[in-house]
């Protein structure tokens, strides 16, 4: 497999620690081998210098300058659906999912073990029965 995540001018990082953890931030420029500064105008993260610890590369990439003022980079954010392009990663769709689980209340997930325990009994017998037939 061939590694395709530069650190690169453009690059998409989602910030895993700190205040803006759990946001997504632009590389505007590389500071040295660990940090890079990065801005987020549309995520709400400040141009600020970040360590790579503190950052997971994306695969999404924008096309920019270096250091590329903050509306500038705004407008080139918007202009390629970043948010778009984030939200139908498989990456993205995860976090979703795991912030929906969290949001579920005691009712909410009783709902969701019923419905898990009747979908296991469908499918079940479904399978008993495919066995059944093929067993002849």
């Amino acid at each position: 497999m061939v590694f395709n995540r530069y650190v690169e001018v453009g690059r998409v990082v989602y910030i895993t620690y700190g205040p803006d953890a759990g946001k997504l931030a632009v590389i505007v420029d590389i500071v040295d081998h660990s940090r890079v500064l990065v801005d987020g105008p549309n995520t709400g993260v400040k141009r600020q210098s970040i360590s790579f610890k503190r950052a997971n590369l994306t695969d999404l990439k924008v096309d920019i300058p270096r250091t590329i003022g903050t509306p500038a980079l705004k407008k080139a954010i918007e202009k390629q659906d970043l948010a778009g392009r984030w939200a139908k990663t498989a990456w993205a769709q995860k976090i979703a999912r795991r912030e929906a689980r969290a949001e579920l209340g005691d009712f909410d997930r009783f709902k969701l073990m019923v419905a898990r325990k009747t979908r296991r009994s469908v499918v079940g017998k479904a399978a008993a029965k495919l066995r059944k037939a093929a067993a002849k």
